[in-house]
């Protein structure tokens, strides 16, 4: 089987752990990844990222003249695309920008052209309803017309697009797995003095923007309201709600048990995690944030979750978006917003210590089964070979 995979993503060469694993599944399995040359990510990165080369028996990266560096939608592919498609002839092509993306619907005629034969598929994250001008419209229709099946990133995007006509094949699977060679259980002597924490402190964490949204608030009013009990507080990331984070702090006199720390590269969150005796992702859905062709924003999945999970580390959520179906029943999951539902799971892991460590390898059985890279791939895998197989 010849695969081709499309998208931004892929410019950063860890995210394509899970393509790898899936070139390696099966000996006829050939998977080409095509990424642009030029991508300008934004938000804390503000370089240009220059895509490189890359061969490793049957898997290769591919930089492809781009347009647009910094769009996602707006990305399409220069004429380099299309000897490549040519010679490669692949059986799947599959394109990760959404069912409104240029890229895709380039990539759809590029097959009709072309005559290739291969089966379209599109992933998406997009979960929450959303209304389109007539152009985006008549673009997400010609997509969905020619798709023999897609991929979408949680319950709620699959729902959306069987709301909007959509009939054929769908698949409810993350982008990206965990890399479970780097998340998994590992004891930080060192980290956790270098942190000032003792074996005393239990240690809750939480791992991501310092954002409204992200629910980072509504966690830290809980702590206050079980500030009797031994806990920390790690914090990894940054953000606008910084500086009332600590203000909230010492206003309620636990400033000495928060542990801020600034933005860390992401092989080394795993060592933070490995300190948490929980982690929290209390995100919350909110209205406020407004693009052209769509409102609003709700957890799409929450990839910390499994990253924890993966080091044994029991994980509370929100019942924001897609974090309950991930979480399922390995992990404890309270009404976002709600502050005294997520003291209430704060205390159940504080005060019941074997609880909290049968839901950490709950969690972690649950990961290794579903969530890494190369369970991912066997999923991909087998999705494809539907696809196929439904003429």
């Amino acid at each position: 089987m010849k695969i081709l995979v499309a998208s931004h993503t892929y410019i950063v060469n860890l995210n394509s752990e899970k393509l790898r694993a899936l070139s390696k599944l099966a000996p006829d399995i050939e998977v080409i990844v095509v990424v642009p040359k030029r991508w300008k990510p934004g938000g804390v990165q503000k370089k240009i990222i220059e895509a490189q080369y890359y061969e490793e028996d049957s898997f290769r990266i591919v930089p492809i003249t781009n347009f647009s560096q910094n769009h996602q939608g707006l990305l399409t592919f220069g004429t380099d695309l299309i000897q490549l498609i040519r010679k490669f002839n692949p059986d799947i092509i599959q394109v990760e920008q959404g069912s409104r993306g240029l890229a895709y619907a380039e990539m759809i005629t590029l097959n009709n052209l072309l005559g290739i034969k291969a089966k379209n598929i599109f992933f998406t994250w997009w979960n929450l309803p959303y209304q389109l001008n007539l152009l985006a419209s008549l673009l997400e229709k010609y997509n969905l017309k020619y798709s023999h099946g897609i991929i979408s990133g949680n319950q709620d995007g699959a729902e959306i697009l069987r709301q909007r006509g959509y009939q054929g094949l769908i698949k409810v699977m993350p982008q990206l797995g965990v890399d479970d060679t780097l998340f998994k259980p590992n004891l930080q002597p060192e980290l956790k003095q270098q942190l000032g924490v003792t074996d005393k402190d239990f240690i809750i964490g939480f791992v991501g923007r310092f954002v409204q949204e992200k629910g980072i608030l509504t966690l830290l009013k809980s702590l206050i309201s079980i500030k009797d009990k031994p806990w920390k507080f790690l914090l990894l990331g940054r953000g606008e709600l910084k500086s009332e984070i600590i203000s909230q702090a010492k206003e309620n006199n636990i400033q000495d048990r928060i542990i801020l720390v600034e933005s860390v590269p992401h092989h080394e969150v795993c060592n933070y995690i490995n300190l948490m005796n929980t982690l929290v992702l209390p995100s919350e859905t909110t209205y406020k944030f407004k693009t052209l062709t769509s409102v609003g924003w709700k957890e799409q999945f929450g990839h910390v979750i499994i990253e924890a999970m993966s080091c044994q580390v029991p994980v509370i959520g929100s019942n924001s978006g897609e974090i309950p179906h991930v979480i399922g029943d390995a992990g404890l999951v309270f009404p976002e917003g709600d502050v005294k539902a997520l003291a209430n799971c704060l205390l159940q892991l504080i005060e019941k210590p074997e609880f909290a460590q049968n839901i950490g390898l709950m969690g972690y059985t649950k990961v290794i089964a579903q969530y890494t890279n190369k369970a991912l791939a066997k999923q991909q895998l087998e999705f494809y070979q539907e696809v196929i197989s439904n003429g």
